[in-house]
């Protein structure tokens, strides 16, 4: 398979469909995680590639995606590495095709008078821990943090509250005592003095210390059988999310957000400007996969998920570098 789209992808590359292909492409957050997604759309290098792109943002995060992914009511998913392993787990074929951020992004925050110390793992006893959504990579944090501690999920409840602005709303209300978010949730606890960061995976130190190693989050992601047979729609939906890396690298926070709707943007703008610059770390610099990393969240998901556990994983067949490679020629030419 790889040799044939490798080859497929390569000619694509330089070619360009006179008519507008249409794509379904769903997000599960608008986290910044998932930032190279709307940057593209919003500069318009979807279009340039000749596609026509529907979005659906389900906003409560990327297991949603997953599910719809499978139901064959979008295309391509703008969701995390992970889920790619758990949908191998159960005989479903997904791949990832770009990576978008290279690492975590997550935090564990707290109130600011919270008792839960990291130190002390026993102390998150009995307390109420929002996510995102059950089954989505913030769920895998905790759970995962629990397990390395001797824990249980029975030692704590566990509440999917979205992210961004009802995430941090969640927080502020006590209808959880912690939060494990991404930013801009994360920073904008910290800046309006609701709370602070208890445990905090946005750098690649984080990351090592809560899960062992550099830990892939958002990529996109696609059924084998859809790649198969949509290698072109792939091909222009890789050249225009590299696109929008690279310039995401060149530019600033504040030079970002002004290229963003209004409607995107989480809190006030100047938080929002420096919850992307706490993110831009963790962003991919070519897109392309690092067959180690993933070595990351199957230890992880092995840990707590049973079917992950059983299976026999082979992790070359969740991701493909194939469209990356051939955007990054096609550049050069």
């Amino acid at each position: 398979m790889r040799k044939l789209l490798l080859a497929t992808a390569a000619v694509l590359a330089l070619t360009t469909a006179a008519q507008a292909e249409s794509v379904r492409m769903s997000v599960g957050s608008y986290n910044l995680n998932n930032l190279p997604f709307p940057v593209a759309e919003s500069l318009g290098f979807y279009k340039e590639e000749g596609l026509d792109v529907t979005i659906e943002n389900f906003a409560q995060g990327g297991s949603k995606v997953l599910q719809a992914l499978v139901a064959g009511s979008t295309d391509v998913a703008v969701g995390f590495y992970d889920h790619t392993i758990q949908m191998q787990a159960q005989g479903k074929h997904v791949i990832g095709f770009i990576q978008l951020a290279r690492n975590s992004g997550l935090v564990l925050a707290g109130k600011n008078d919270t008792d839960f110390d990291p130190a002390k793992p026993e102390t998150i006893k009995g307390k109420n821990v929002g996510i995102t959504a059950p089954g989505s990579s913030s769920d895998f944090f905790i759970r995962y943090f629990l397990k390395q501690h001797g824990l249980t999920d029975d030692d704590i409840s566990i509440i999917g509250v979205g992210s961004g602005a009802a995430a941090v709303a969640a927080l502020q209300q006590g209808k959880i005592d912690l939060l494990v978010n991404y930013d801009p949730a994360a920073t904008i606890v910290v800046e309006r003095g609701l709370g602070k960061i208890l445990i905090d995976a946005r750098s690649d130190e984080g990351a090592k210390a809560v899960y062992g190693g550099i830990y892939p989050t958002s990529v996109l992601y696609a059924n084998q059988d859809y790649i198969e047979a949509n290698p072109q729609i792939i091909q222009k939906v890789t050249n225009a999310t590299l696109k929008a890396l690279h310039w995401m690298k060149d530019h600033s926070a504040e030079e970002i957000v002004a290229k963003l709707p209004e409607d995107f943007v989480s809190g006030d703008k100047q938080t929002y400007i420096k919850a992307v610059e706490n993110a831009k770390a963790i962003f991919s610099e070519d897109g392309k996969f690092v067959p180690a990393d993933l070595e990351t969240p199957l230890t992880v998901l092995k840990s707590f998920n049973e079917s992950v556990g059983k299976a026999t994983i082979d992790l070359g067949k969740t991701y493909t570098n194939t469209f990356v490679e051939a955007a990054g020629a096609s550049a050069k030419n």
